[in-house]
């Protein structure tokens, strides 16, 4: 099956995105068309890492080059949920209370080390990440369209850092790590401009619409009973007790759907294939997962390994 002119189309838009960012991202293509993909798919984004490596860019330059409206919010131990979502403050001239809008009230929010906050302001995003909109005394708000939460999180071994409730991780479709760049980008790094001179220099290569028209065109992408069929049974698996302590949810099999559509978009085609479920399926599940007792491994490793043993369809 070739590619559908449409997913060609919106393959080489979402292409020439990939190529303006790894002009400020160095050295991490996997990285971006992740971030990309969660994008895509609707989704929202958690990066885990060192301070330093770039998560801030990378929010800075996705949001610059779709010519989205981006705010940054730095999440700390003494934050309120009021300081994310906005507060009603009586007016007199007005006599009543009129809502301002908070941080929240953006197209890509960079909530910039998301586990330094207490719980009870992390909690506060779950009905924005999930529902797209907040409530405050009793109304609803709609966020904009569309809507993205990048979040970046420390290491949680760091002073200061708070574990994020299963719930919540549960609502980031995807986790990754940029990691260390290679000696080549770094010297690249060190050789090149400022990052905040190569952001500035960002113009958009997509809309605002054309990316709805990219999340429309991803929940298309066809899956073939056969690609459920191996989708189940690696859900299948995650319950068994042989890999995890606990296994993965319904929801979270949506979540591995959409975001094989969304990579399936990416490389330009109109169908899902086993390759894309096994290339976003670690960056997808191991939040959400527990290695069982004496595994050895690490959450993603264990999802590498799992995949492995299980044969294709």
């Amino acid at each position: 099956m070739t590619p559908s002119q449409p997913s060609r189309t919106l393959a080489a838009q979402l292409q020439a995105l990939q190529n303006q960012i790894s002009t400020v991202i160095k050295g991490k293509p996997a990285q971006i068309a992740d971030s990309l993909a969660c994008l895509v798919a609707g989704g929202h984004l958690l990066i885990e890492d060192l301070p330093g490596v770039g998560k801030t860019t990378l929010a800075h330059a996705l949001a610059l080059s779709l010519g989205l409206k981006f705010s940054r919010l730095q999440f700390t131990a003494d934050l309120l949920p009021s300081d994310l979502l906005g507060v009603s403050v009586y007016e007199r001239e007005r006599q009543g209370f009129a809502f301002h809008p908070g941080p929240v009230f953006a197209q890509v929010l960079l909530a910039d080390e998301i586990n330094r906050a207490g719980p009870k302001t992390q909690s506060a995003l779950l009905e924005a990440m999930e529902e797209h909109q907040v409530s405050i005394e009793g109304v609803s708000h709609p966020l904009p369209r569309p809507f993205f939460v990048i979040a970046t999180q420390n290491p949680s071994e760091q002073l200061g850092t708070f574990p994020l409730p299963e719930s919540q991780l549960d609502r980031f479709l995807m986790c990754i790590s940029l990691g260390y760049p290679d000696a080549a980008a770094e010297r690249e790094l060190l050789m090149g401009g400022d990052s905040r001179e190569l952001l500035r220099a960002l113009q958009p290569v997509m809309t605002p619409a054309g990316l709805l028209d990219a999340q429309a065109a991803a929940r298309a992408i066809h899956a073939a009973p056969p690609l459920l069929d191996y989708l189940q049974a690696l859900l299948a698996a995650t319950r068994s007790g042989q890999w995890f302590a606990e296994g993965l949810s319904p929801r979270a099999g949506l979540a591995v759907l959409r975001a094989a559509r969304a990579r399936a978009l990416l490389q330009g085609r109109d169908y899902v294939s086993p390759d894309d479920v096994q290339a976003i399926l670690p960056q997808t599940i191991a939040h959400r997962l527990q290695p069982r007792a004496g595994a050895g491994r690490g959450a993603r490793e264990q999802v590498r390994a799992m995949i492995e043993a299980l044969p294709l369809p």
